[in-house]
């Protein structure tokens, strides 16, 4: 695996379930090559996990804070961590 591969875990506040905020979220990270995960947690917040390169995670941080149409982010706590190469897509997450 290439040094210039990163990690982010990321947990989205606000008003983010039932808002298409995980289809948008798949979809912006498949665009972006990126992989990794997303899903629901049952305290109303999205828990997402993406690895690829660092410009491309940027990018995915940028809709995370913004989200998708009818969604409202109020704030995006990430952590950056070491990449682990264990994904092969990106998916939704188990819940």
């Amino acid at each position: 695996m290439s040094e210039s591969q990163q990690r982010f875990h990321a947990i989205v506040h606000g008003h983010v379930q039932g808002v298409s905020f995980r289809y948008y979220t798949i979809a912006t990270a498949r665009t972006l090559d990126l992989t990794g995960w997303v899903r629901n947690l049952p305290n109303g917040t999205v828990e997402a996990i993406a690895e690829g390169p660092k410009v491309q995670l940027d990018s995915l941080l940028v809709f995370l804070r913004r989200g998708s149409p009818e969604a409202r982010v109020t704030k995006v706590d990430v952590e950056w961590l070491p990449a682990s190469g264990e994904f092969e897509a990106f998916t939704a997450g188990e819940e």
